[in-house]
C-alpha cells in the first residue's frame, strides 16, 4: 500500500479544512451526503498518510 509524504498530508488537512469549513458555514443538515465524501477522504488521508483517491485513480488507470 502506498503512503504520501508530509507535504502532501498537509495540504490533504488544508483541503479538509477548507472543506469542513464549507460545510459548516451552509449548515450540516443543508449539505448533500456526497459532499462529505471528499471531507472524509482528506482528512483520512492527511490522518494515516494512505490516500483512497490515488489507490482507486492507479486502479483504474493502471501501473503505468
Amino acid at each position: 500500500m502506498q503512503t504520501v509524504d508530509k507535504a502532501t498530508r498537509l495540504f490533504f488537512l488544508v483541503f479538509s479544512a477548507i472543506i469542513w469549513l464549507g460545510i459548516y458555514l451552509t449548515g450540516f443538515n443543508t449539505v448533500h451526503w456526497f459532499m462529505y465524501l471528499p471531507a472524509v477522504f482528506s482528512l483520512f488521508a492527511a490522518v494515516t498518510g494512505i490516500c483512497p483517491g490515488m489507490i482507486i485513480s492507479k486502479k483504474i488507470a493502471g501501473k503505468g
